[in-house]
This record gives C-alpha cells, structure tokens and sequence, in this order.
C-alpha cells in the first residue's frame, strides 16, 4: 500500500477501494493551473497506452474529476500523479 502527501490548499482527493479497481475523487480546489496541466498529463499518459481499462476519468464541472483505476494499476498511477507534481510525496506503508 502505497501512502501520498498533497497540497491541501490547493487540492482534495478522496480514495475509496471497490472490489477490482480503486475509485478516486479528486477536485482542485482553486484555478490552480499547474495542478489543473499535471492531472492533464496524468490522464494524458493513461488514455495514449494501449489498455483502455486501466485508468478511467470522469470530468465534471469545477475542476472535479471521478478516477476508476484497476487494482493491479494503482501504483502506477499514484507514482504517476507524484510524477507530474500532483503529489507532494509517496512512501511505502506497513
């Protein structure tokens, strides 16, 4: 398990774990662009690899977003979102 840091000013990410995949809900909370061109990025990565179910976004109106990843994807996208500064640091957890 994997345990991350963000900018709370700046953004709210709730995880919860369903049976095959992890949901996240994630909102900016200001205009905050480099935020706003990371999870860009982010979904940028997942959407040009070849596995179409890995990594699913929803966007909805003011800057929230509603991400399904599977399981057996989630460190990578974690390290992803640490990757374009989404994240302020990641650690493994006991």
């Amino acid at each position: 398990m994997l345990k991350y840091r963000f900018d709370e000013t700046a953004l709210r990410i709730e995880e919860s774990a369903n049976e095959n995949d992890v949901e996240f809900r994630i909102a900016i909370v200001s205009d905050h662009s480099p935020m706003l061109e990371g999870l860009k990025r982010v979904r940028q990565e997942f959407d040009e690899n070849r596995v179409y179910t890995d990594v699913l976004f929803y966007h909805y109106p003011n800057h929230e977003y509603k991400v399904i990843v599977r399981k057996d994807y989630y460190v990578d996208f974690v390290l992803e979102l640490m990757k374009q500064r989404v994240l302020r640091s990641v650690e493994w957890a006991d």
